[in-house]
């Protein structure tokens, strides 16, 4: 089973709709091919240290994807900011990850719009 983390906490897998899967070394013609279809992109995280999958985000996002995103694997709670940053709308883990790492590990990092250096910049400028 998986556990789906968003903004508000853990949740149940909720979509029904068809998942375009996409390794995080996946060729320029499936990226590309996933981002014309406008519908829903699953990025696979082998392991939280490949920050591939953020970079894959970032572009489909710059290219005009406005479909649901979501990362899925080896993403820590300390990683939630910047997935969501990068254009993720959730994240799938696995129950063991989400028994390490408790909702609450992740809800402390929902907040990630105030939360990140650049804000902290513009308040002290």
């Amino acid at each position: 089973m998986t556990v789906i983390v968003t903004d508000t906490g853990f949740g149940p897998d909720t979509f029904s709709g068809i998942w375009t899967d996409l390794a995080p070394d996946a060729d320029d013609g499936a990226f590309q091919d996933a981002v014309a279809q406008q519908q829903a992109i699953r990025i696979q995280f082998p392991a939280f240290s490949d920050g591939r999958g953020f970079t894959l985000a970032a572009r489909a996002r710059r290219m005009g994807f406005t479909g649901r995103l979501r990362a899925q694997g080896h993403v820590i709670a300390d990683q939630y900011a910047m997935a969501r940053r990068s254009g993720f709308d959730e994240v799938e883990i696995s129950d063991d990850l989400a028994a390490r790492q408790p909702e609450a590990q992740w809800l402390a990092r929902a907040n990630w719009r105030a939360h990140d250096y650049r804000s902290a910049l513009r308040r002290t400028g």
